[in-house]
Order: structure tokens, then C-alpha cells, then sequence
């Protein structure tokens, strides 16, 4: 089945980034130990779960038939890579300084590489290509709420007013670029290899109904281990709502509505996700990150030496 390429069409690749961690304080944004823990929960998801969904797109690299699409899926692969070892170095950075994610990080791998692994869980009789559509389905959700939050990250003046550790916002900045400009690619994979409707549009529907629950208990989960266990907090602290809607306000996190009016968009039959964030805005940001700059530096000193 040939897969619809939308106008705007862009070619995906991985890119050289270099991000220097040794200076990036904790609480990254001042003052603002709520807001910085629960985008921090990023750190906790995306290593194991960018690393997934390399597994499950290589799994289904033959069953791609359309050329253009499996340049797009190579290098979604490529890029998801990238973000994970980056996103990697900020755990180890995290526990240097006395926060170990190892506790939170064990569940979350388990639930990737055991629960969602090559087959059905418990002896779950799901034939192994219905398996591996209902995984390709819930990368295509996952990555519905990936590009909301890197359109969002990208023009989220509030944090830029906060003064946040320029370093770690480059990071979600260009992650959130590279989500925006790759927005579509697990979305066609999944309408490629998902076989015939209407199993296919009602599986969409169940892997946003399995993805959006899911998603946000790990994500609250997360932003309460990481401020129950922070070492520069005086005493335990814990993830308050009232905190949260606060930081929403400042600008310092998306809201509740941003997010939700995310998934009738998706469910819609005719939707398809670029219509999210704005792809020129996402290239010029990636055009002209300072990790971007710092990696070009480092490749040209290397050549010259």
C-alpha cells in the first residue's frame, strides 16, 4: 500500500549535536523545583522508550514497501537514537549530583523491553504481526503528545523569562524540534504496515487509549519520585497540583487543555499530525541551536588537528 506523502513533505535525518553538562545546575529552572522536576520526567522516559521504538520500527522495516517512506523511518531511527543516549547523559548528570533514577528507570524499562517487548506478555496468545501493529500503534500515539510538547517547547516564552540552564533548554528545544519536523513519520508508518480498515482505524483508537492513561501516571509518577528523592530540597517534598497549575501559569509548563485537545484531534479519521507545530519554526531552531554550533566546532578542530 502506497502511503500518502502530505505537501509538506521533509526529508528526516539524524544530526551531530554536543551538549557540555558540567555547569547545568539541578533545579535548572530557578527557584522552580516543581516545573523543572516534571519536565525532567522526560529524562526518566525517553532513553528506554526512544530506544523501543527503534526495536519496533526495525522489526517492521519489511514490511515497508513505499521508498520514500523507509528514507523517513531510517531516519526517524536515526534521530530517536540520538535523543536517547543525550537524554542518557542527563540521567548520569542527575545522579552526580545525588538523584539516582535507577528505582523509577528499572520499572520503566521493564515496561518497554518486557511488557511491550518482541512478543504478547504472560503468554497472551496476539499473533506476532497483530502484536507488532498494536506496538507500531502506540509509537504513533506516543508521538502525537512528543510533537504537542516539542511544538510547544520551542515557543514557550515563559521559560525563556525563567532563565533556565541554556544548555538544558537547548536540549528540550532541539529535541522538540526534531519531534516537530518527524511529527508524521510513525503516524505513516503505522497507516503503511497497519493493514485495512477498519481494524486498522479502531486499533489507532485503542493505542491512544492504552497510550494517554498510561502516559500520564508514568509522568506523575516520575515528577513525585524525583522531588521525594531531590537532595537540595530540605525535606521531601511532593508533587502538588497547586504547584503544577502555578508553573502552568508562568509559562513554565503546557497546560492540561493543550494536551487533551490532542487526542480528539488524533482519533479524528481524517487527521493527520502535520497539521502540528510549524515545521519552519522547528528547521530554524535546528539550524541554529548551540549544540548544533558546539558540534560543528568540535568536527571541524578534529579535522584541522
Amino acid at each position: 500500500m502506497n502511503t500518502p506523502r502530505p505537501e509538506e513533505h521533509h526529508p528526516i535525518a539524524p544530526r551531530r549535536v554536543s551538549f557540555d553538562w558540567r555547569d547545568t545546575p539541578l533545579h535548572w529552572i530557578p527557584d522552580e523545583p516543581t516545573a523543572t522536576h516534571v519536565i525532567n520526567v522526560l529524562h526518566l522516559l525517553l532513553p528506554a522508550g526512544e530506544r523501543w521504538f527503534v526495536k519496533v520500527f526495525k522489526e517492521a522495516l519489511p514490511l515497508v514497501r513505499d521508498e520514500d517512506l523507509l528514507r523517513d523511518v531510517k531516519g526517524f531511527m536515526g534521530q530517536e537514537a540520538t535523543h536517547s543516549v543525550q537524554h542518557s547523559y542527563v540521567l548520569e548528570h542527575l545522579a552526580h549530583q545525588g538523584l539516582d533514577t535507577g528505582p523509577y528507570t528499572r520499572h520503566v524499562d521493564f515496561l518497554f523491553e518486557t511488557l511491550l517487548g518482541e512478543r504478547a506478555p504472560f503468554g497472551v496468545p496476539v499473533p506476532a504481526p497483530e502484536w507488532l501493529r498494536f506496538r507500531l500503534a502506540l509509537v504513533a500515539a506516543i508521538e502525537q503528545f512528543t510533537a504537542v510538547l516539542g511544538s510547544w517547547v520551542l515557543e514557550a516564552d515563559g521559560l525563556d523569562r525563567a532563565g533556565p540552564d541554556p544548555v538544558m533548554l537547548d536540549l528540550l528545544r532541539r529535541h522538540g524540534a526534531e519531534e516537530v519536523e518527524h511529527r508524521a513519520v510513525a503516524f505513516d508508518m503505522y497507516q503503511h504496515t497497519g493493514g485495512d480498515d477498519p481494524a486498522r482505524y479502531l486499533r489507532r483508537q485503542l493505542g491512544m487509549a492504552v497510550t494517554a492513561p498510561v502516559l500520564l501516571h508514568l509522568w506523575a509518577w516520575g515528577a513525585a519520585y524525583l522531588l521525594r528523592h531531590d537532595p537540595q530540597l530540605a525535606a521531601r517534598s511532593r508533587y502538588s497540583l497547586r504547584e503544577h497549575h502555578r508553573a502552568v501559569r508562568k509559562g513554565l509548563l503546557p497546560g492540561w487543555r493543550l494536551l487533551g485537545a490532542a487526542i480528539p484531534r488524533y482519533l479524528r479519521r481524517s487527521y493527520h499530525p502535520s497539521q502540528e507545530g510549524s515545521l519552519r519554526t522547528a528547521v530554524a531552531y535546528l539550524a541554529s541551536s548551540p549544540a548544533a554550533r558546539a558540534a560543528a566546532g568540535a568536527v571541524g578542530r578534529a579535522a584541522i588537528s
